[in-house]
């Protein structure tokens, strides 16, 4: 489970807590699964989570049915890059666009495998993540995309009931924190890390801020 891999991961480098969690899209299942199983652990608790337009564990059940069969395109086209590229071949046929970094970074055979193995366990990882329950009192924020910049590959009878299902879902995980809120990503589509990543810093280091108040020791009673 990625989880107990992000964790020893942590362990071996020699990164304690206190910790905030940062996690976009498919990712929030893994902060907030990390954060029910070690929120306690000695010196290594986790004090405030970021989702960045986090799936939501409900979302193959409450977004349009055709949804999950453009999921399934998706899988598919992640399987075929997976199989070729070793040979290079989503390179020579444009499918990896021309930024170097993002290139170097995600077009590559070990990012696509990781890409399908995350697609296929979307299901068993909704399911776990469901399971999770409340994460009590500590700093939560849902950042959520912009409602009027949706998915742009969506077909235009989609666009509105995917979306509304989506903000919808969004709103429902600030309810995870009894002190979680919920900030939209003005000018953002999906990918808040790359539209916006001033705010998603900033929105980063009010959680911190906001932990560092809540850690502090109560002043002496005189």
């Amino acid at each position: 489970m990625f989880v107990d891999e992000l964790h020893s991961l942590l362990r071996h480098a020699g990164i304690y807590g206190p910790l905030v969690l940062v996690g976009h899209s498919m990712g929030g299942f893994n902060v907030r699964l990390y954060a029910s199983l070690y929120r306690h652990e000695p010196n290594g608790m986790i004090v405030g989570l970021v989702l960045v337009d986090s799936s939501h564990p409900e979302q193959q059940r409450r977004l349009p049915p055709a949804i999950n069969d453009l999921d399934s395109t998706w899988l598919r086209e992640q399987e075929f890059f997976e199989f070729t590229m070793p040979f290079g071949i989503p390179r020579l046929m444009g499918f990896c666009g021309n930024d170097d970094a993002i290139r170097a970074a995600d077009c590559n055979f070990h990012s696509a495998r990781e890409s399908v193995a995350e697609l296929k366990a979307i299901s068993q990882s909704a399911a776990q993540t469901a399971n999770s329950g409340s994460l009590g009192d500590i700093p939560l924020v849902v950042l959520s995309h912009d409602p009027d910049m949706p998915q742009p590959d969506l077909p235009e009878d989609l666009v509105k009931p995917t979306n509304d299902a989506w903000q919808q879902m969004q709103e429902e995980l600030t309810q995870l924190s009894t002190v979680g809120r919920r900030v939209i990503a003005k000018n953002s589509g999906h990918n808040i890390q790359l539209d916006r990543p001033d705010l998603l810093v900033d929105t980063v280091h009010s959680v911190v801020d906001q932990a560092r108040q809540a850690l502090q020791p109560p002043p002496p009673k005189l």
